[in-house]
């Protein structure tokens, strides 16, 4: 036994893992001991989580059954026991359910069981469901029995099913019969709790046990089976489930909670989905479309097999429904239609909401088909449609059914209705709203109306539905104009309808009145007694209004005091809202009172010291609370436990807030008596103003004024806050206040008391208090109305104004329909009650109102006073009763004698002393409210008076001004009536009216639309007299300001009285006449002119209407001017907004200007705008802007900011001169509105500005300094929002702002910009000073260039990325505007920043461009001088610049490379476009210099001229400046324009007679195009909102245009250089744009784009095209953003020339290739080619120079002569290399000195000889006479030695000279060769014979044809002048001496290929000059050198007359060269 005591000493932990199994077996028993007594939360447990499997899989059995009991132990207790379940279930299951004994088995499950309990039954579920995967059976049957046991005790919302049933079917085929009756006792417990959702998953099993099932089914019980077992999270559950059942088993008073407690468990989440779209027959798409319906009918088959699966798995099914509604749709065979409806039906139903997608498609198929007539078709396209609604919802598909109700058919018409009515009931309140029911309404209104009985029928169900699911107040709207028999029809319809979704979603009230239990009915003593709530119960809810007990009929009801008795004289209140009384009880009841419904911890803690017991027993009370009946719940009881110490003291806050919400629910949910509310209100004031428990406390409050009725609750709560001296408690009490009001309505509330506490409220020191009581106020106006400031006349002038500041924003708002308080009965059924109850509110305030009884002060002597015979005395009277009444405000109607007295006044025989009583008149019927009714006689006695008058002064002066208007403002009832009917009697019987009588209309409408009936009902009948005299169109004018309700009433209104619209009297014939003449002209006065015969001179003087509104001198002071600017906006917005926005005050702007410079107010300067400047502004506006509109600019709520810039957008046309007089103040109002951080109001500002600044660009205004400081630098601010659309839209306006402000003052605030902290701001406004820069050159940069430049280089060092690119970007735009200079300019800069700038200009690749630019600069310089006098800036050059900059802007930031290349060109387009009239009026008057007279002295040849300008006469004829328009219609950023234009200039093109009218707009064009094409690459392909069949369009056109133009070789020729390069660029950029390839039809686009290339290639100017794409080549590999596949396609096109090359040599200008090849080679020296990543390039450019050495051999070297400095590149070495190697292989003896390429003779000619000869051709060439022989002789000479090397000739000699001769040479090659064409680059015209001159190679003038765009050096025009010298025998000598020319050029002359730019700014000039000498005719002013006509003029023929002013030139080009 030595073991044994070994074992025995170890700890227990260690015992259970003995080896022997005694020690484990007492191991286990001890440990099950541990486990019972252990805390829960006791560290020990931890120790055995490991053992716990060990436990339960133990091998010996004994020992097993002990360790299962203690395991059982351990899972029930341990706190952590849920680590564990995985494990031990596994355990459970492998090791346990095989055993023999039952009790193992036993304990296992019950361990199962308890892991549920602790919340693992998920993990448990997944190890029993691996069980049953077990070969051993018995293991499967424990399993099984576990998860029936589980279920029955847990229920089904714990163990989930879904996966149970899953394995059902496999358990069933199990072999074991013991596996299989387990099973069937698991599918009938599953039964039990989900019925018949469990079918279909058991649907295939074997028949004989489905019938068993069903037998074993069918027994079970039908009561809804409950959980018996909790978890641990359901304890309150279970306490509950305990209760019922020691109350003996009282399943029934759990019905309503247990209903939730099963969840409804869907049979189709059970099933698993079938996949069938793989499964349909392979041929099933051409069958089901095959001729034969047999065919079509199989594949119909197959698919309605597959589709009865219940559940489909997702897939795209679109095809699939796509032919099914195709067949539903067009099939003729019937029965199919049917058959594809039920395939339809089978999908919607299996796939349900994954359907949602091809509802819409298939919808109004169906529907259309509904006029099939037979019943099965009928009946399964109802079935189709009802299971697609089902996937769907009906806001989905509400279009396509609306669009088919209104279809002709009645079957149609019938089934739509039904349709709908069946889909109502699938909705509910919230899934209907109102946006849905009106458009259904409005259609089955028609239907009710229909001639066809079955469509009738089926509206009626259809309208009933939708009355039974959205309630009457939804729908009752829409029926508003139903007949009274079918309304009863849809009622009774509606009551028929059974939802689907039950009546649960009426509310609760329903419930409740559906059983009103014994118990309950006492406590609702009071008025109404027991029986009115059976009545109310018993009746059907539909009635409920009806059923409101105890409450006296509306009219009579006496005016109710305050407190109680209102609140229940209120006929609103429904049962459960009766008083309810309860005395009071000692707290020794209370406390027994309370024990018996709370827990007893919880009574014992409400006073413990530990905040967390307090917590937890607060915790437990609302549990209680929740859970307690109405009928058991001691309110009082309960509040007063709350109230024991601490009490209101509690010091937690989290304990305090449970408390709060505690006493909300007892009120809520309890029979709450003012007595309970005593007990706790006090407490709960205290607490409102407590931060963290205030919003508690004040729903608490609202929770028992709901309990115990508003008003008594209110006076409550004042008086307390007001008792205490916490201030906050104060305000928060007043805000809860006010809240309360708006949702429990005004009535019964005693205004006097509350008063005189918001009185203590206004004088508080505290704002806070003071606010809140201000805020109240409002809140009271919205019911009471103006009356309620008379109460506060007297306060101080500062607190009335914030008093009345508030009252205006509560104007026009209408008083919100209470939402509680009202009977719970009414938010279920009872509508209509609501609107009453509102419309009573208003009259009631006046009844609550505080009277003063006056009557002792109105003594017998006041009254003798009154009727003394000397006026004074009697006067005296009258003032002393005006004082009586104000003193009282409110007075009772006891006024004695008083009336009779001022009765007799009426008839006074003093004026004044009538008025005065008049006066009293009114102040009386104010002060006395309703009550005046008494006194009658006196409104007849006043009546009498009017009419008196009347009489005697005619009606004019009664209506004229505002008298008349103002009273029937006034909301007193009797006034309105009376006068209204006084009008109506009065008014036919005039002739005319003044205008005067508009004003009245707006109050008439408000008339129409009053509380009172009669005012409503004489309102109607003044309708039609109005109407008689302002017509018609005037009365539907005014109604615009109404609300769109009360706008359809009062137009309907209008319509009816129409009709009766009385005839105006005839007037006399004389006046009839003046009216034709006098009422034309006035907008207002139907009939003013009328208005004269009654001799009064009031308004006759009237100015024209708008002058009279915008405040002339209008002679009557209340006149029409009053009105607009002085009238204080009303409750309704009735003011007229009929006239202007603006009102021009003369000089008012000057004046303004003149107060801020003398510092009369405050300058416009601020970082966020004060109150005190929008104040300011206020004030500035008040003169000068409508006031109604003022109100909205500044309204607290942005969307009345949106409103009021809808209107200045309205007006800005119309108003123009206004706007302009206030420009400062709405300027500065925008930026106010810039300080806002609605996105929505500064979208809309932006837009506003936009077109303001358009308009003052058309009006060529120009900012004053003032309203450009005021604005322009907040503007700037906005430069650097984080949204991109902003940021574009600010750059628009600056950009706009140019036209109407000097560019370089722009610069200064601009600049300033760039110092802001927001690095996007710095970013953007550099580019816009780059953008400035480059369009208006640098004398923009202010102050100095320099200063400025210095600053915008600092920039280069920022910290952020995008502002140092921006500043590299602008200073490299500098750059390329100012050459070299840049850096003299920009003065020291770290070595970092100079090597980035440096790197970013070589990067550019752009040479300082030419001239153009400069003389862009000078031109609005020019303007800008003037520019002080503002007339001066009409339309100057400056607006060309602001279009040129906005290109700029648009085309800003593309890759570097084509950086400036598009810049200005759409500029020219522009021009062209918009001065389309001047060009055509402009251009011939240049033509009328008639050239010739200049020519005469110099005799030339005729054509000379003409040679000069090819295509001179066409630019100015018609058709050009049309194909100007079209052309620059080709690069609109609209695609419909730009498509339009294409297809007109290809149907040009087609036409071979027409095509020739394109000659010499080939650039143009071609520019357009690409323009166009980088505007889709850019913009269109980007927007995501564009068609990109849009896109394919616009690209199809594009190419297809130039297809037609490249085709047509002799336009095609005319491509230049540039342009060319640029079109390739573009069209190779579209080939590899990848976003194309993704569209539709993207890859025919690219393939039309290859052929057009091709295309390009052949038919282009051979040079041209080859220049321009080495060009291309040599860019794309400079570019490091250029992509590879980029460089490759322009060599491909390369090599594509080289082919070419044998046919097209000899038209190549091959001087021209090779001085562009030599170019790329210095750029691209063969080292720097090597390093590219592929060898293409040196390839290619190897291969062109070996063909073009194998075409021309030696004589290519003769080609060098444009290169310069041969030195700089291995061109020549190369071509040398290449030729010995030519020379080699055909054997001939090459020299081997050939480095320098100079060839030498052959050696049988001796230099000597050589020398001569050479020596005397030059001699020759040199002098005058024999130059032509000499040149012809050299030519012969080097064609017979064609190495011979005339180079040392040539040195010695001038420059001039050196091409001269070499140009002859060229001229007589081919003329000899018979080439008929010249290279165009020549420029030279075919007939020599006048003429030595050769004309440079090097010019360039648009006027010249065909421009290849090279840059134009003074070198030329020097050339040009010398051979005009020669020719008119100056000599030349001097000149020689000079330095060579190139020095003198700040650049060598080395022609670049001038991009497109360059020659667009040639082309812009041209038309600029053109248009300067039409103006001045003046030769000399500033032509600078690449103008057109300057060329022309200077060009040989003419300038021998002119030779000075071409000296003059010359001077002038070569000092702005230097």
């Amino acid at each position: 036994m030595g073991d044994d005591s070994e074992w025995m000493k170890l700890p227990i932990d260690q015992k259970c893992e003995h080896k022997l199994w005694k020690a484990r077996l007492n191991g286990y028993e001890e440990a099950l001991k541990l486990f019972q007594k252990l805390d829960d939360k006791s560290p020990e447990w931890s120790k055995y989580l490991g053992l716990i499997k060990k436990f339960v899989t133990d091998s010996n059995a004994v020992a097993q059954l002990k360790g299962l009991e203690a395991a059982l132990a351990y899972v029930e207790n341990a706190h952590v026991a849920g680590k564990t379940t995985g494990e031990v279930a596994s355990g459970v299951v492998n090791k346990v359910f095989n055993q023999p004994k039952a009790r193992a088995k036993e304990l296992g499950l019950d361990i199962c069981l308890m892991y549920i309990e602790i919340e693992k039954g998920e993990a448990v579920q997944e190890e029993l469901l691996k069980g049953l995967d077990n070969k051993n059976p018995k293991i499967i049957v424990a399993c099984i029995e576990t998860l029936r046991k589980a279920l029955s005790e847990f229920g089904s919302k714990i163990i989930s099913l879904k996966p149970i049933i899953k394995v059902l079917p496999k358990l069933f085929e199990s072999r074991e019969k013991a596996v299989r009756d387990e099973a069937k006792l698991l599918a009938v417990e599953i039964y039990r709790w989900i019925r018949d959702a469990l079918r279909p998953p058991l649907q295939n099993i074997n028949s004989v046990q489905l019938k068993e099932l069903e037998e074993e089914w069918v027994k079970v019980s039908s009561a809804a089976p409950k959980q018996t077992r909790f978890l641990r999270s359901q304890q309150e559950l279970k306490a509950k489930f305990e209760q019922q059942q020691a109350a003996g088993g009282d399943a029934d008073g759990g019905d309503d909670d247990e209903e939730e407690a099963v969840p409804q468990v869907d049979a189709y989440e059970l099933l698993e989905a079938v996949e069938i779209l793989s499964k349909l027959p392979k041929d099933f798409y051409e069958k089901v479309e095959a001729k034969k319906w047999q065919e079509r009918k199989e594949a119909l088959e197959a698919v309605e097999l597959l589709v009865k699966n219940p559940k489909l798995e997702s897939g795209d099914y679109a095809d699939l429904v796509k032919v099914l509604k195709k067949v539903v749709g067009k099939d003729t065979n019937v029965m199919l239609v049917a058959l594809a409806a039920k395939c339809l039906t089978g999908l919607a139903s299996g796939l349900r909401k994954k359907f949602g997608q091809y509802a819409g498609h298939v919808v109004p198929t169906i529907l259309e088909k509904f006029k099939e007539k037979k019943p099965q078709v009928v009946q399964a396209l109802q079935e189709a449609i009802d299971a697609i609604f089902l996937t769907t919802t009906l806001q989905n598909i509400s279009e396509d059914v609306l669009a088919v109700m209104d279809n002709k058919n009645p079957t149609i018409k019938q089934q739509t209705s039904l349709f709908i009515a069946r889909s109502f009931r699938h909705c509910t309140p919230s899934t209907l709203p109102k946006s849905l029911l009106k458009p259904f309404c409005a259609a089955l209104l028609k239907h009710i109306n229909d001639s066809a009985p079955e469509v009738r029928d089926a509206g009626f169900e259809a309208l009933g539905t939708a009355l039974k699911v959205a309630g009457e107040k939804a729908v009752n709207p829409f029926l508003a104009d139903v007949d009274k028999l079918k309304l009863d029809r849809i009622k009774e319809c509606a009551e028929k309808v059974e939802l689907v979704y039950g009546e649960k979603t009426r509310g609760a009230a329903e419930k409740k009145e559906g059983k009103p239990s014994a118990g309950k009915t006492p406590a609702f003593s009071g008025n109404g007694g027991d029986k009115e709530t059976k009545d109310a119960a018993a009746k059907p809810l539909k009635k409920a209004p009806a059923a409101k007990p105890g409450g006296p009929p509306k009219k009579g009801k006496p005016a109710a005091s305050a407190g109680v008795g209102g609140a229940g004289a209120k006929g609103k209140k429904g049962p459960e809202t009766k008083e309810i009384f309860e005395s009071e009880l000692s707290i020794e009841v209370c406390e027994e009172k309370a024990a018996a419904v709370l827990p007893a911890s919880c009574i014992q803690q409400l006073d413990s010291g530990n905040w967390k017991e307090r917590l937890a027993c607060m915790e437990e009370f609302q549990k209680a609370v929740e859970l307690m009946e109405r009928s058991e719940m001691p309110c009082q009881a309960l509040v007063r436990m709350l109230a024991k110490k601490p009490g209101w003291k509690e010091t937690n806050f989290q304990v305090m807030q449970m408390k709060l919400h505690i006493v909300a629910l007892i009120a809520q949910k309890g029979n709450f008596s003012k007595t309970s509310a005593q007990v706790v209100l006090d407490g709960l004031v205290d607490k409102a103003g407590d931060v963290k428990c205030g919003s508690n406390a004040k729903e608490a409050m609202t929770a028992i004024a709901e309990a115990c009725q508003l008003p008594w609750t209110a006076e409550q709560v004042v008086a307390m806050a007001f008792s205490q001296k916490n201030p906050k408690n104060q305000s928060e009490t007043l805000n809860w206040l006010s809240n309360a009001i708006k949702e429990f309505g005004f009535s019964g509330l005693n205004v006097k008391a509350f008063i005189s506490n918001v009185k203590t409220a206004l004088a508080a020191t505290n704002p806070a208090v003071r606010t809140s009581a201000i805020t109240l106020l409002g809140v009271m106006y919205l019911y009471v109305g103006p009356s309620l400031r008379m109460f506060f006349e007297d306060e101080k002038p500062a607190l009335l104004s914030q008093i009345d500041a508030e009252f205006e924003k509560m104007q026009g708002q209408t008083a919100p329909a209470p939402t509680r308080g009202i009977s719970r009965q009414s938010v279920a059924g009872g509508d209509d009650g609501e609107e009453e109850e509102q419309e009573e509110v208003g009259n009631d305030v006046v009844d609550l109102l505080p009277r003063t009884d006056i009557g002792d002060k109105i003594t017998a002597e006041l009254v003798s006073k009154i009727g003394d015979k000397n006026w004074k005395i009697r006067k005296e009277g009258l003032d002393e009763v005006t004082s009586i009444i104000n003193e009282a405000k409110f007075i009772e109607p006891n006024i004695g004698e008083l009336l009779a007295a001022l009765k007799s006044r009426l008839n006074d025989s003093n004026k004044i002393l009538v008025q005065q009583t008049l006066s009293i008149l009114q102040q009386l019927a104010t002060a006395m409210g309703p009550n005046i009714k008494q006194h009658n006689n006196v409104r007849a006695a006043a009546l009498a008076t009017v009419n008196a008058w009347a009489e005697q002064t005619g009606m004019k002066e009664w209506l004229e001004g505002e008298d008349l208007s103002e009273e029937l403002k006034k909301e007193n009832p009797f006034l309105r009536q009376e006068l209204l009917g006084w009008l109506a009697e009065k008014l036919p019987t005039l002739r005319s009216v003044p205008s005067d009588l508009l004003l009245c209309v707006p109050h008439l409408y408000s008339c129409l639309e009053d509380r009172n009936g009669d005012v409503r009902k004489k309102a109607q009948d003044a309708l039609p007299v109005f109407m008689m005299h302002l017509g018609f169109e005037k009365m539907t004018k005014a109604t615009s300001k109404l609300k769109p309700t009360s706008k359809d009433q009062v137009l309907a209104m209008l319509e009816k009285a129409k009709a009766n619209m009385p005839a105006k009297p005839a007037p006399p014939a004389k006046a009839s006449s003046r009216v034709a003449g006098g009422a034309a002209p006035a907008k207002f006065q139907p009939a003013s002119a009328l208005a004269e015969d009654s001799g009064s001179n009031t308004m006759e003087s009237k100015p024209d209407p708008k002058r009279a509104k915008a405040g002339g001198a209008s002679s009557k002071a209340k006149g029409v001017q009053g009105k607009k600017v002085l009238s204080k906006p009303n409750l309704k917005e009735d003011d007229d907004k009929s006239g202007p926005i603006f009102i021009i005050v003369p000089n008012g702007k000057e004046q303004r200007m003149k107060d801020e410079k003398g510092l009369k107010v405050l300058k416009w300067n601020f970082t966020t705008p004060r109150d005190e400047y929008i104040e300011q502004l206020k004030t500035q506006m008040s003169s000068c802007v409508a006031k109604w509109l003022q109100d909205e600019m500044f309204h607290a709520d942005f969307q009345h900011h949106n409103k009021a810039l809808t209107v200045m957008i309205e007006h800005l046309e119309s108003e123009k001169d206004g706007v302009i007089s206030c420009l400062d103040l709405i300027l500065k109002w925008v930026t106010l509105r810039f300080f806002d951080t609605n996105t929505s109001v500064l979208m809309k500002t932006l837009e506003y500005l936009k077109l303001l600044f358009n308009l003052l660009g058309q009006e060529e205004y120009h900012l004053t300094e003032n309203e450009a400081s005021s604005f322009i630098p907040y503007l700037i601010l906005k430069v650097g929002e984080p949204k991109d659309v902003i940021r574009r839209d600010v750059r628009a306006i600056l950009n706009r702002m140019c036209l109407i402000y000097p560019a370089s003052k722009m610069f200064t605030f601009i600049m300033e910009g760039t110092k802001s902290k927001n690095s996007k701001q710095r970013a953007e406004c550099l580019e816009e000073l780059g953008c400035l820069v480059e369009s208006y050159g640098m004398n923009v940069c202010q102050p100095t260039p320099g200063k400025a430049l210095k600053e915008m280089a600092t920039h280069i060092g920022d910290r952020d990325n995008t502002v140092r690119n921006a500043a590299l970007n602008t200073i490299v735009t500098v750059y390329n505007v100012h050459g070299d200079q840049v850096f003299k300019l920009i003065g020291n800069l770290s070595e970092k920043d100079m090597s980035m700038l440096e790197e970013r200009i070589k990067r550019s690749a752009k040479r300082p461009s030419a001239a153009p630019v400069r003389q862009a600069e000078e031109k609005p310089q020019r303007t800008q001088n003037i520019s002080a006098n503002a007339s001066m800036l009409r339309k100057g050059p400056a607006e060309d610049m602001s279009s040129k900059l906005n290109q700029n802007r648009n085309m800003g930031s593309h890759s570097e490379t084509t950086h400036t290349v598009p810049r200005e060109f759409q500029l020219d387009l522009d021009e062209i476009e918009n001065d389309n009239g001047t060009v055509r009026c402009e251009m011939p008057a240049l033509v009328q210099h008639k050239l010739d007279d200049i020519f005469e002295p110099v005799l030339i040849p005729e054509p000379k001229i003409r040679a000069v300008s090819p295509h001179f006469d066409d630019m100015h004829s018609n058709t050009a400046s049309t194909i100007n328009f079209v052309i620059s219609q080709v690069a609109s950023g609209d695609i419909n324009t730009s498509i339009q234009a294409l297809a007109q200039i290809d149907e040009v093109l087609r036409q071979e007679d027409k095509a020739e009218a394109m000659s010499g707009h080939i650039d143009q064009f071609l520019i357009a195009t690409f323009m166009q094409l980088r505007l889709i690459y850019n913009t269109h392909m980007a927007d995501e909102k564009l068609d990109k069949d849009e896109i394919v369009k616009l690209y199809s056109c594009i190419i297809g245009s130039m297809i037609s133009l490249f085709q047509i070789e002799s336009l095609a020729r005319e491509a230049s250089t540039g342009v060319l390069k640029d079109l390739m660029h573009g069209l190779i950029t579209l080939m590899l744009d990848s976003r194309v390839e993704d569209l539709e039809e993207g890859e025919q686009v690219i393939r039309s784009v290859n052929l057009l290339v091709v295309k390009v290639l052949e038919k282009s100017d051979q040079t041209n095209i080859l220049s321009a794409l080495l060009v291309l080549l040599q860019d794309s590999l400079l570019a490091t953003a250029s992509s590879p596949k980029f460089s490759e396609l322009v060599m491909k096109c390369l090599w594509r020339m080289v082919r070419l090359l044998p046919e097209t040599i000899n038209s190549i200008n091959l001087d021209r290739i090779l001085l562009d090849i030599h170019i790329f080679m210095k750029v691209f020296p063969k080292e720097k080619l090597k390093q590219c990543k592929s060898e293409f390039p040196i390839r290619t450019l190897k291969t062109l120079l070996h063909t073009l050495c194998k075409l021309k051999g030696p004589k290519i070297l003769d080609h060098l002569t444009m290169i310069d400095n041969k030195n700089e590149s291995e061109l020549e070495a190369h071509l040398c290399r290449v030729m010995k190697h030519s020379m080699n292989q055909t054997g001939s003896k090459a020299d081997k000195d050939t480095e320098k390429g100079a060839s030498h003779i052959e050696e049988k000619a001796s230099k000597a000889k050589v020398n001569d000869i050479l020596a005397e051709i030059f001699k020759k060439i040199g002098s005058k006479e024999n130059t032509k022989e000499g040149l012809a002789e050299l030519y012969e000479y080097k064609k017979k030695y064609s190495d011979a090397d005339i180079e040392p000739f040539l040195k010695n000699s001038s420059q001039f000279f050196q091409s001269y001769v070499e140009r002859g040479l060229r001229l007589i090659e081919t003329e000899r060769e018979g080439k008929g064409r010249i290279a165009a680059s020549t420029g030279i015209s075919p007939q020599m014979e006048g003429t030595c001159v050769p004309a440079s190679t090097h010019t360039v003038s648009s006027s010249i044809g065909n421009t290849n765009g090279e840059e134009v050096g003074p070198s030329v025009y020097l050339e040009r002048l010398k051979i005009l010298r020669q020719r008119c025998g100056l000599d030349n000598a001097k000149q020689e001496d000079r330095p060579p020319l190139t020095s003198l050029l700040s650049k060598p002359a080395v022609p670049t290929v001038a991009s497109s730019t360059d020659m667009l700014h040639s082309k812009l000039s041209q038309l600029r000059e053109s248009r300067e000498q039409y103006q001045h005719l003046d030769l000399d002013s500033n032509q600078t050198h690449s103008s057109g006509i300057g060329t022309t003029l200077a060009s040989p023929s003419s300038a021998a007359a002119n030779i000075d002013d071409l000296k003059k030139r010359l001077e002038r080009i070569k000092s702005s060269r230097k």
